[in-house]
This record gives structure tokens, C-alpha cells and sequence, in this order.
């Protein structure tokens, strides 16, 4: 993968649309993914349990020891096509099992080329198959295989919960949707929010499973906030990803570029206005901010995965835990604050899979513990966790 670390690159730019600079950035996670995942391989292991502590056994010895589960069918999204391929090849390789993948139709070719270097590295073929196609042709023909043991799948709650129905007794690792949200708390650092804010909201044109999508600033600093967005949101270029200038490019498709533009018409005829952006030709939509939305709105709501942010205020901090819990996701949330108390409020209360303080929420290392609550999905990925679900447990007793 190093090697052909450039080549990985430009195909991702080509095929999904981020910018030249992600895509190097996302085949070096890849790496790293592919090599936590061989690491963790060493530190599958079982459990001594100590079975004369019940009454009356006094003879038997017991251990656990962990299995593969067999095939392990991983269907993956668009937006990160090297890398989140990596982070379900890798662990169930890392485990023992054979792997049929399935990439987004709209991105196969870095899960094609990926397929070609485990292969040519020497992994047997019986071990990895790529099939190529529409979900909707030949998903539920591989999710409904009474060979496959164990499903891994990142993309939209309405499709994981399709797998899940067509699936039947398997093992299964949902990664699903979110609307994120980021809290703004009154004794935060204005600007430094402001950019991390665009940095997470508009980073591959708002195509992040964890992007920030709602923002609730402090009623106190909200207007001085709303100002401090502006400059930053403008200064974002879209256009060419190939172009090292550009920070953003296109959409994967034009059909979500409509969307998200029909989604903020509907807020800003409902009261909501725009103060950066807007502005949409084609498959490139221009980074947006959208002022005094109202939580009931759409483009709040809803998954947007697209390049706008939602702006609310609130009064206090339990009104900013309301706001951000009342959604039915729950998959990644972040908070800035300087109070303490606040943060360790937002994490026991915030009902989300993965709490960041003082960052936005859109911040993942590849060997942490990954996965949502509510409709975000069930299961973890992380290398050290993904390795471990995609094995069985076992537990041998010896009868003396």
C-alpha cells in the first residue's frame, strides 16, 4: 500500500470527489488500520474461569478461547472508500475469517485495488473476494447466505436496518447515520470554535458519518459567534480536488447536491436564513451556514451529509443536552467549554457513541472504539474491538 500510496490517492480524489490532500491523508489511515489490525491478530486470547467458585465443583478446569466466525460479508460506504474498507477487511483478516467485500457502487475501484495488493502480498484468494455491483442487485443475495457468519456494514440507517431484516441469526456490526451535534458553551474561544466548526462541517463536502451538522451556541455569544463563521466559511474554496488550493470538492452525487440545497430552501422558508454559502452548480454545492434554525427543521433533524451546518441558541445547559439528545441518533457529539462541570455533564448525558470535549465531534483515531447509539447502529469497529466481534467465544471444560 505505501508504494502505491500516490496511486491510492489520486483514485479516491477520482472516484469519490474529496480533495487531493484527504485522499493521501485517508490512504495513510488506511495503512495504519490495515497494520493495527495485524498487530491485534497477537493479542486474541482467552480467559481462565475459575469454575470451583460455584457450590460443589471442585473437579473442572475451564478456559475460553476465541474462533473465527467464518465468512464475513463487509459492505462499505462512498465517502471513505480505502479506509473504512480497511477497518472491516482488516479485523475479520486479522480473526481468521474469509471476507466477502462489497463496496459502494459509486466508489469500488479503491476496494478493487486494495483486493489486487492483499492478494499480490500473498493472501490465498479463497480468502478475499471483491463483488462489484448495486446494492439493491446483489446486497441481499450476500447478506441473506447462510454462509456468511457475520456482517459488517457502514451507510444509512434505512439500508443497515433492510440488512438487518434480510440477515436472519448472524452477528452483525452496524454503522449507521447521525446529525452530530457541537455545543457551544458561553466560556468558549469564539473563533477557535468558528474554525473548527467549518473545518468539520464542510471537510469532504460534509460527507462524514460524524461531521458537524447542528451547532447550539450559547444565546449570550450567539450573534458574535454567527460573525465569526462567516469569514472562515467563505474562505473555503470548493472546486477542483485535484487542485491543491481547493479545500473542497464536488458531491458524489447531483441528486444529493439538490437535496441539500432543497433542504435549506425548506428552512429558510420556514424562518431559518443563510449567512455564508449557499450558492450550488451541479455536483458542487458551496460550504453553508444556516442561521436560527429551528430543531424541528429538516435540515437539523435529519442526516444531511452534505456541506451545511445548522445554527440554534440556547439558555442553559440542560436546554444544549435537550437539544442535542432529541434526535434518534446518537453516534458522535462535541462540546467547548472551559467548565468542567459542563463537560462531564454533556459526557454522561449526551447520548452519543462518541463524546469529544473541546473539539468538535468529528474526531476519530483508528484504534479507538468506534460505533453508535439509538439509530446510529450497534457494534464497534476500532481494530482491537472489530477483531474481537468478528470471532466466536468458546469455553472448554476439562473434567478431571
Amino acid at each position: 500500500m505505501a508504494e502505491r500510496s500516490e496511486d491510492l490517492a489520486k483514485t479516491i480524489t477520482n472516484e469519490e470527489g474529496k480533495v487531493i490532500a484527504e485522499g493521501r491523508a485517508e490512504v495513510q489511515r488506511a495503512i495504519q488500520t490495515i497494520t493495527l489490525s495485524s498487530e491485534e491478530a497477537k493479542r486474541l486470547h482467552g480467559e481462565t474461569v475459575p469454575l470451583d467458585g460455584a457450590p460443589g465443583i471442585t473437579s473442572q478446569f475451564g478456559f475460553t478461547i476465541r474462533v473465527p466466525v467464518g465468512i464475513v460479508a463487509a459492505i462499505s460506504p462512498f465517502n471513505f472508500p480505502l479506509n473504512l474498507v480497511c477497518h472491516k477487511v482488516g479485523p475479520a483478516l486479522a480473526a481468521g475469517n474469509a471476507v466477502v467485500l462489497k463496496p459502494a457502487g459509486d466508489t469500488p475501484l479503491s476496494a478493487l485495488k486494495l483486493t489486487e495488493i492483499l492478494l499480490d502480498a500473498g493472501l490465498p484468494p479463497e480468502a478475499i473476494q471483491c463483488v462489484t455491483g448495486s446494492g439493491a442487485e446483489i446486497g441481499d443475495a450476500i447478506t441473506g447466505d447462510k454462509r456468511v457468519r457475520k456482517i459488517t456494514f457502514t451507510g444509512s440507517m434505512e439500508v443497515g436496518d433492510q440488512i438487518c431484516r434480510n440477515a436472519g441469526i448472524k452477528k452483525v456490526t452496524m454503522e449507521l447515520g447521525s446529525n452530530s451535534p457541537l455545543i457551544v458553551m458561553s466560556d468558549a474561544d469564539i473563533e477557535k470554535v468558528a474554525a473548527a466548526t467549518v473545518a468539520s462541517g464542510f471537510a469532504n463536502a460534509g460527507q462524514v458519518c460524524i461531521s458537524t451538522q447542528r451547532v447550539f451556541a450559547d444565546q449570550n455569544i450567539y450573534s458574535d459567534f454567527l460573525d465569526a463563521l462567516v469569514a472562515p466559511t467563505d474562505a473555503f474554496v470548493a472546486g477542483n480536488p485535484m487542485d491543491n488550493a481547493t479545500k473542497m470538492g464536488p458531491m458524489i452525487r447531483e441528486s444529493d447536491s439538490e437535496r441539500v440545497g432543497s433542504w435549506i430552501a425548506e428552512a429558510v422558508g420556514q424562518g431559518a436564513r443563510i449567512i455564508a454559502g449557499g450558492d450550488r452548480e451541479g455536483t458542487l454545492h458551496a460550504p453553508t451556514v444556516v442561521a436560527d434554525v429551528k430543531p424541528d427543521m429538516r435540515v437539523s433533524r435529519e442526516e444531511l451529509f452534505g456541506p451545511a451546518v445548522a445554527v440554534s441558541s440556547f439558555n442553559n445547559i440542560d436546554e444544549a443536552i435537550n437539544m442535542a439528545n432529541d434526535s434518534r441518533f446518537g453516534l458522535a457529539a462535541g462540546i467547548f467549554t472551559q467548565n468542567v462541570d459542563w463537560a462531564m455533564r454533556f459526557a454522561r448525558e449526551v447520548e452519543s457513541g462518541n463524546l469529544h470535549i473541546n473539539s468538535s465531534p468529528q474526531w476519530r483515531a483508528d484504534l479507538m472504539p468506534y460505533g453508535g447509539l439509538k439509530d446510529s447502529g450497534m457494534g464497534k469497529e476500532g481494530p482491537g474491538y472489530a477483531v474481537e466481534e468478528m470471532t466466536e467465544l468458546k469455553m472448554v471444560v476439562f473434567h478431571m
